[in-house]
């Protein structure tokens, strides 16, 4: 069955991870979009991600997302007004289907890979689902084990590139896969079903794991589970509309 969900949901959510990401709100100027920081040390992931893969991951493929993302909204004042949390629900709007396509490309690129940056922490660090989040994931799936189950299963059949997602949906959470860049905030181009407060992502895009576990994507996401920073998961929860 497919969930009808508002624009201005869509809007509420952006919104309010941006008060968990540190990627800005809306300004009235134009915005010149910037490599985030990782929070930690490249090398402080290991052996479950290894430096060279962050260090290329974060420092060639985020940033390049950057630069395309900069070049196509230098072209566009119209829409360089918008922080990247705010232009995601917004590119239903973009007539321009060849722009609409370059912000969904490396907008997206970069609002997941910065979400994705912050939902990291060394294992030492990376803590444990709170109460409130144990209390989420064992109402909409039964258990927390059955929840890694059903997201790895979504992991492995995602075919091609694409994230996998932990989201918040009507005060309930789902697993979702979005293809290439997309996110769950993208209204009117991803499926309404999948639409929701992302409040966990997993980049499943080869250039995220292969350097180290080849085309073992199976052990690249039972090691992810060593490195999240369950904080952020309960920030995001708890701003959830």
């Amino acid at each position: 069955m497919t969930t009808k969900l508002s624009r201005r949901n869509v809007l509420k959510w952006s919104l309010a991870t941006a008060a968990v990401t540190g990627i800005g709100q809306t300004y009235a100027e134009t915005v010149t979009h910037s490599l985030p920081a990782l929070g930690f040390d490249p090398a402080a992931l290991e052996p479950h991600v290894d430096a060279a893969t962050m260090t290329i991951h974060h420092s060639k493929h985020h940033a390049a997302y950057i630069t395309k993302l900069n070049e196509a909204l230098a072209a566009h004042p119209d829409w360089a007004a918008w922080s990247i949390n705010a232009l995601m629900p917004k590119l239903r709007d973009v007539k321009d289907i060849t722009l609409q396509t370059t912000l969904r490309n490396h907008g997206g690129g970069h609002w997941n890979h910065s979400f994705f940056w912050k939902s990291l922490a060394p294992a030492a660090q990376s803590g444990k689902p709170s109460t409130e989040v144990m209390r989420a994931i064992e109402s909409s799936f039964g258990s927390y084990d059955q929840m890694k189950t059903a997201f790895a299963d979504a992991a492995m059949k995602r075919f091609g590139s694409g994230w996998v997602w932990l989201i918040s949906q009507n005060g309930k959470l789902k697993i979702t896969s979005t293809p290439n860049q997309d996110n769950p905030l993208m209204s009117g181009l991803v499926a309404e079903g999948d639409l929701g407060q992302p409040l966990l992502g997993l980049d499943v895009w080869e250039h995220a794991y292969y350097l180290h576990y080849q085309n073992r994507r199976a052990d690249y996401i039972a090691a992810w589970w060593n490195v999240i920073r369950w904080q952020a998961v309960h920030d995001r929860l708890m701003a959830a509309p």
